[in-house]
């Protein structure tokens, strides 16, 4: 259904609400930081202008409700959609506070009825033809919107099929940029250089002295009839230079490229990451099933990673651009210290 003048009223009111403070939570902090509006982002194309901080955001894709919640944000979140796992550790609390609208993408109609005053997705695909709603909708409803610039950083071509492809190796200083981005949006700076401070030392930590350059490194997100694998070029490339290894896809620029078991044997890897999601949209999404498949099907069981068990489980929002893909790297530095593969 269509929003009525009433909910659309309520919208334009809450884009002139009051502003946030850096460290807020009383009223006269949040009408201080008020004078530094309105703002405006440059994001994917788009000019984002805000007239006030957020109070009411809708977070559409999971990566970029775990960057606002790690940002302090749960009070200021009408709801969040599409998961693929269980909320990162530490947030769970701030996360039970925020409505969840839909495991999946939610509809339109459902993103008005929380009655935002921000909208953000991971994706360009979840605002764009085909996902919840355009850009442009949103916009005409005087909701501004905002999407991960690892999405549609240089490079990142959407419209090549499947997950889109990159000609340019994403780096996490994108990751870092949209968290400075949405710490900005709301009022919130000096938070979210914390975060990427903090974020930084962890990589940092993780990959000190570790060299694994004869080792070569499998990405298996989802789907045992033809698997999605990881092309060199996304969050698991930032992550294997980080470590310090080989993709043995490097050649491949898509994102995610359905690549056929007899190529995969051909190329053997030394170690196989495994995402472990919850959701239930593709076959062997638990890393159970993977492993399970790996194990028993006659076209990997020979693998040497299999043989010798040489897998890394991660979460899928860690092999997708996001905060988690720090908790990527400090895994997958981890197993290959634990396989010995390290020197």
């Amino acid at each position: 259904m269509l929003r009525t003048p009433a909910l659309l009223l309520a919208s334009a009111l809450l884009l002139t609400a009051c502003g946030s403070s850096d460290d807020g939570g009383d009223a006269t902090s949040r009408q201080a930081s008020a004078a530094g509006y309105p703002r405006t982002l440059g994001n994917c194309g788009h000019q984002v202008t805000l007239e006030s901080a957020p109070e009411r955001a809708v977070s559409l894709n999971q990566g970029t409700t775990e960057i606002l919640l790690s940002l302090g944000l749960a009070d200021r979140m009408a709801g969040t959609a599409t998961w693929t796992d269980p909320v990162m550790k530490g947030l769970e609390k701030a996360n039970a506070s925020v409505p969840r609208l839909a495991d999946n993408n939610p509809s339109f109609e459902k993103v008005l009825d929380a009655e935002p005053d921000f909208v953000t997705a991971s994706f360009v695909s979840t605002l764009g033809k085909g996902g919840v709603a355009t850009r442009e909708q949103f916009e005409k409803l005087g909701v501004p919107t905002y999407v991960s610039p690892s999405d549609c950083s240089a490079g990142k071509d959407n419209d090549s099929g499947g997950d889109g492809s990159r000609s340019e190796p994403l780096t996490l200083d994108a990751v870092y940029g949209e968290i400075r981005d949405l710490a900005h949006a709301f009022g919130v700076d000096a938070r979210g250089e914390r975060l990427v401070a903090a974020l930084r030392k962890r990589v940092s930590t993780a990959t000190a002295g570790l060299h694994a350059s004869d080792v070569s490194l499998m990405y298996w997100f989802a789907n045992s009839q033809s698997p999605y694998l990881a092309g060199c070029c996304g969050a698991p490339g930032a992550i294997t230079r980080a470590v310090g290894a080989r993709n043995a896809f490097a050649d491949t620029h898509d994102e995610w490229p359905q690549i056929n078991w007899e190529t995969v044997a051909d190329r053997d890897p030394d170690v196989i990451v495994l995402g472990d999601l919850t959701r239930k949209q593709q076959t062997a999404e638990t890393a159970e099933a993977k492993i399970r498949f790996l194990e028993t099907s006659p076209a990997t069981r020979d693998l040497t990673a299999v043989k010798k068990k040489r897998y890394v489980l991660l979460s899928g929002q860690a092999m997708n651009p996001s905060v988690r893909t720090v908790e990527g790297v400090e895994q997958v530095a981890a197993g290959l210290r634990d396989f010995g593969l390290a020197k």
